[in-house]
């Protein structure tokens, strides 16, 4: 015979209540208690019924998450740090890619609304009136995008592109250039609007070349353009397009950062493996995670809405070097050095 959870509340020596609490709400249950319950459940057998425990609470205990691309790796590592924030809260994460499509992108929330008590909305390219509109059929945290009275978790980009021109006018570079992201991109909006304002007040010259797809083929293609702008130093909205700038310009014989310094954003993994390594923005993309599936649930428990601003982190390695305007005679070292002060 199944084990029930009147069978479980009776070895535990609590109410029926408080094991359904267990496992629907685990954060309102004393930690002692859980942990006996829990204990208990497992000794036994016990596997709650989540099909019969949404037709009483109403809740299916199922979070939605859809990204704008989930081979880009700045996700994976939100997606697993979303999921298993989400697990131990007693809910399961459904991981949806919509292809940097904002049509896609309204049809997902639109097939997920009916199947979870909410969604996570990574990157979204869709208008903020779509968001605004969906947000009336599921509950929404947006991530990476700033909507007016919308619950967000996002990545604090503009002091991230301030610390990138800072760093490369501090090397001497007085001719920047930022790769643009995707058109409808918040982040790209950020990053450039930010990068722009540091450059002029450094009294340098900022050339937005784009908008480009965020894949490492694009920043491959702006090679050409780049060297024609007469930069002496690059921004690109994200690492891949960095990575994919670093190669071509190798491949033509241009050294880095001898000759152009480059600077990424998102700070992924393989960032410090090409040569050479990568200085970029590391933003927090499992904190974001987190943050993002605990204000999606508190939203749930008491309707609260809020918007969390994460810190970002210039990370300086060898792909940055002096410029023109460098003290006379300052070799690399000695500029990287006088910059990390």
């Amino acid at each position: 015979m199944a084990v029930t959870i009147r069978d479980v509340a009776k070895a535990s020596g609590v109410h029926i209540s408080t094991v359904s609490r267990t496992f629907s709400a685990p954060h309102l249950v004393n930690p002692e208690t859980r942990t006996r319950v829990l204990a208990t459940a497992e000794e036994l057998g016990y596997r709650p019924n989540r099909a019969a425990r949404a037709l009483i609470t109403g809740r299916t205990h199922n979070i939605g998450l859809i990204v704008a691309d989930i081979a880009n790796p700045f996700f994976p590592p939100m997606i697993k740090a979303a999921e298993t924030h989400a697990r131990r809260r007693d809910y399961h994460v459904f991981v949806a890619d919509t292809d940097e499509d904002p049509v896609v992108e309204t049809d997902l929330v639109r097939a997920l609304a009916k199947q979870v008590d909410g969604i996570l909305l990574c990157s979204p390219r869709m208008s903020d009136d779509q968001i605004e509109q969906l947000r009336r059929e599921v509950p929404l945290v947006v991530v990476n995008r700033l909507i007016d009275g919308l619950p967000a978790v996002v990545m604090d980009v503009g002091a991230g592109a301030r610390s990138a021109v800072r760093h490369l006018v501090d090397l001497g570079h007085r001719h920047l250039a930022y790769l643009s992201g995707p058109r409808g991109s918040w982040t790209n909006r950020e990053i450039r609007r930010a990068a722009g304002a540091a450059a002029r007040a450094a009294g340098a010259e900022l050339t937005v070349l784009g908008p480009h797809q965020p894949v490492s083929s694009a920043g491959a293609d702006t090679c050409e353009a780049v060297l024609a702008t007469g930069a002496t130093a690059v921004l690109a909205y994200n690492d891949l397009m960095a990575i994919g700038l670093l190669q071509s310009l190798q491949d033509r014989g241009v050294a880095v950062p001898e000759q152009i310094s480059v600077v990424g954003f998102d700070d992924i993994a393989t960032s410090a493996l090409v040569r050479p390594t990568l200085t970029t923005v590391a933003n927090p993309t499992a904190a974001a995670g987190r943050a993002a599936v605990d204000m999606l649930l508190q939203q749930g428990d008491d309707g609260a809405t809020g918007q969390v601003t994460l810190r970002t982190d210039l990370v300086i390695r060898n792909s940055t070097g002096p410029g023109p305007y460098a003290p006379a005679g300052a070799t690399t070292a000695q500029v990287a050095a006088y910059v990390k002060e």
